[in-house]
């Protein structure tokens, strides 16, 4: 996490990439950052824009999305940071299994919204 602060150490480490990869893992950045945003947005919209939807069910969407935008705001530094030290260094570029983890959170709000999109679930 040191790192995410220091970009000057992630360089002083072995041999200067193509300049063409670090803008590639730099554009992959700026994608995980748009869609922490979107998913921001979204936790946001769920509680401003359904005001009808019970106070429970609406605050556990709008908690899932936006703390599904936190994690992959963070996701997204320590991502970059990981790929450039081992591009520097050579290795291979690090797996992650957080893609299929954001997927399956997403997936089970979206599915919750179509019950609710379906269903209703009116507040009293």
């Amino acid at each position: 996490m040191r790192l995410w602060f220091a970009p000057q150490r992630v360089r002083e480490e072995g041999d200067t990439p193509d300049y063409r990869f670090s803008l590639a893992n730099e554009r992959t950045f700026l994608a995980w950052i748009r869609t922490a945003l979107a998913l921001i947005g979204g936790g946001f919209a769920v509680d401003q824009f359904l005001p009808h939807l019970a106070w429970g069910v609406r605050a556990g969407l709008a908690l899932a999305l936006l703390a599904a935008g936190v994690l992959c705001a963070l996701r997204a530094v320590n991502h970059w940071v990981r790929c450039e030290r081992a591009m520097r260094r050579g290795e291979d570029l690090p797996v992650s299994r957080f893609p299929v983890l954001l997927s399956l959170a997403v997936a089970v709000v979206a599915v919750a919204m179509v019950v609710v999109v379906l269903f209703g679930w009116e507040g009293r």
